[in-house]
């Protein structure tokens, strides 16, 4: 069984963020929000078949691969960073945390498109109207979660904060899987939420501080399937690091 996902309008955003600590688009909404048609996001879908494995997996799976690239937004300024490594303190992330782990980055075909700039300020004026206006040090990964080993582990890690100030988890789309269920609780009281993203560039959105999240394990329907996001995190005063 699987849940519908609680979606809000565009301008239901910021108050769901302050009231719940997350906030959920549908396909539509975030198209709205970011001021990008949906079908100019579905042409970035192609690069989610050329990423690399994730080669750090500490429980020995093959089930992911990825790519990681990192920018600075300041208002309408978005500024691509050097490439460096993906870092969380162990408090974040006791599997793969306190670990330097070097993916390779993006490719041009993406970020080097308005259109992503104009995606990164728009979720960072979501950031600045939930935490203040200040510049934004923003980590972008593309997931593929697979079932090469007969089941994909979307967070390995087990239910989480990331450390960061907002989070935005985009599904991409899911082939031929079943499971793959968000699950949303408070960091600090006893309640949680459930749901499944089914349509392609839905979105989730979450308060780090208040909220800790997860996605269930997947499994193939039939032979293999995967389930593809694009989570990008925003956070103040710099990048994390060792």
């Amino acid at each position: 069984m699987s849940f519908s996902p609680p979606v809000v309008a565009p301008s239901e955003v910021l108050p769901a963020l302050r009231e719940r600590g997350f906030a959920v688009l549908d396909r539509a909404g975030l198209g709205a929000l970011v001021g990008i048609p949906s079908e100019t996001l579905d042409g970035w879908c192609p690069t989610w078949n050329d990423l690399p494995p994730d080669g750090y997996l500490r429980d020995g799976g093959r089930y992911r691969s990825r790519r990681h690239s990192c920018f600075v937004v300041d208002g309408e300024s978005v500024t691509a960073v050097p490439h460096r490594a993906h870092w969380q303190p162990v408090e974040y992330n006791a599997l793969h945390g306190g670990l330097e782990r070097w993916f390779e980055p993006m490719l041009p075909g993406v970020v080097s498109r308005p259109e992503w700039s104009r995606l990164l300020a728009r979720l960072a004026e979501q950031a600045s109207a939930l935490k203040g206006r200040q510049p934004w040090f923003v980590e972008a990964h593309q997931f593929r979660i697979d079932t090469t080993d007969g089941i994909g582990r979307p967070t390995p890690e087990g239910a989480h904060r990331d450390g960061v100030d907002l989070v935005a988890v985009l599904l991409v789309g899911r082939e031929g899987i079943k499971g793959g269920e968000t699950r949303v609780f408070e960091a600090a009281g006893p309640n949680g939420i459930r749901f499944t993203l089914t349509q392609p560039w839905s979105a989730l959105l979450l308060d780090d501080e208040r909220v800790i999240h997860e996605s269930t394990p997947i499994q193939p329907l039939g032979g293999q399937g995967h389930r593809d996001t694009l989570v990008l995190t925003f956070r103040a005063k710099g990048f994390q690091g060792p």
